[in-house]
């Protein structure tokens, strides 16, 4: 997923250097071990970036925050709902 927002971002002006966030195969791998944390911030960040870039390329008189960091925000949620059910197996454990 991470490749996914890489693009949007490079597609709306960004310039990113070899960001490509973990591969959902290695979280997969180290969910399933004695790893105690894996950390996903950077596909968080990048979700948001690349949301928010595509609204302002899409609607560049767009200034109110609630309406660039909305769509960023409701993406984040689906990005890290699909880790936690699909790529991490962590949904409904305490």
């Amino acid at each position: 997923m991470p490749v996914e927002y890489v693009k949007i971002i490079e597609q709306y002006g960004g310039k990113l250097a070899d960001s490509v966030g973990i591969p959902e195969e290695q979280l997969r791998t180290a969910a399933k071990s004695a790893v105690c944390k894996i950390n996903i911030d950077s596909d968080g960040r990048l979700a948001m970036t690349a949301l928010i870039r595509k609204v302002f390329a899409e609607k560049p008189e767009e200034f109110d925050p609630r309406k660039y960091l909305g769509p960023a925000r409701d993406e984040l949620k689906k990005m890290y709902a699909h880790k936690n059910v699909d790529v991490l197996g962590s949904a409904g454990q305490a």
